[in-house]
């Protein structure tokens, strides 16, 4: 937003909970109707002012699929250091829960590649076996995601999928690229910004409130993105560009999140872990 003043906040979320801080030094529906929401009035939202339209509306058309696999990939850089973090699973987003085996990126230092961490995202948590730092490797970890200043789309390594459609509910401009094919099916491209505080507005009672933790923890509310739609409406593939500063570093860190969604109706067996099962000791810090 014009003139309003980068916010100084510390979300290295990704970073501190997947535990490879190290490698960038930073961490320690409403509202919407479906009617005409896929063709945007019968051209496919190609013409002015329907673009916007059309994009706003694929959070209902994935509700509508039912559940997908995923894919994801989170790229952060800072300086002259860049880590790429990526993710892997199921969703459903009728019951708006998910599972993702998350890939960490190799220590700074080249050792091996550490172990895959697992994944459960639901309405409010987020919970991650091995996790390490001293969690028992039968152990789940619940973060909280309401008290996150990122409003978990970056402390997990990965932007739970749903959350990333609900940001385009905040769509302030977009404009159609043209078609063009993703993974043998025909999409149609769109290009433009949503608007963090707008996207929480009009979100779904789940997403309210992470949306607006966002915005009142990134460096600016504005979000670039680019989202391929398929014949019936669906995302196949949405990238969007997160920017904050974090309170160990003077430049902006630059988070670029892909999403890539297939295989829709594809069953997501998604059990939450019992109360028996969370660790509630002390989590460490690691650093690298």
């Amino acid at each position: 937003m014009a003139g309003r003043q980068p916010r100084r906040t510390r979300i290295g979320g990704a970073v501190v909970v997947l535990g490879v801080a190290g490698g960038l030094a930073l961490g320690g529906v409403s509202g919407c109707g479906r009617s005409g929401a896929a063709t945007g009035g019968g051209d496919g939202g190609t013409a002015g002012g329907e673009a916007a339209v059309v994009v706003r509306g694929a959070a209902d058309t994935l509700v509508d699929a039912g559940s997908s696999k995923a894919r994801t990939s989170m790229e952060m850089a800072t300086g002259g250091t860049r880590v790429t973090i990526r993710g892997e699973g199921v969703y459903d987003y009728r019951k708006r829960i998910g599972r993702l085996k998350v890939l960490l990126p190799q220590d700074p230092s080249g050792a091996s590649v550490r172990r895959p961490i697992t994944e459960l995202l639901a309405p409010g948590a987020l919970f991650m076996k091995n996790r390490g730092a001293g969690v028992p490797a039968d152990k789940w970890v619940r973060v909280d995601t309401g008290t996150l200043s990122d409003g978990n789309l970056v402390t997990g390594g990965v932007t739970d999928p749903f959350t990333a459609a609900e940001l385009l509910r905040g769509v302030r401009t977009a404009t159609y690229v043209g078609r063009t094919e993703l993974a043998g099916a025909a999409v149609r491209h769109y290009r433009g910004t949503a608007d963090l505080h707008e996207a929480a507005q009009a979100a779904s009672e789940a997403n309210k409130g992470p949306l607006g933790a966002a915005a009142t923890g990134f460096a600016t509310t504005e979000v670039p993105f680019d989202v391929y739609l398929d014949d019936q409406g669906r995302i196949r593939k949405v990238r969007h560009r997160f920017s904050f500063v974090n309170d160990q570093e003077s430049a902006p860190v630059a988070v670029a999140s892909t999403t890539l969604l297939y295989a829709f109706g594809t069953p997501a067996d998604v059990r939450l872990p019992e109360a028996d099962d969370i660790y509630a000791g002390r989590i460490a810090q690691q650093s690298g």
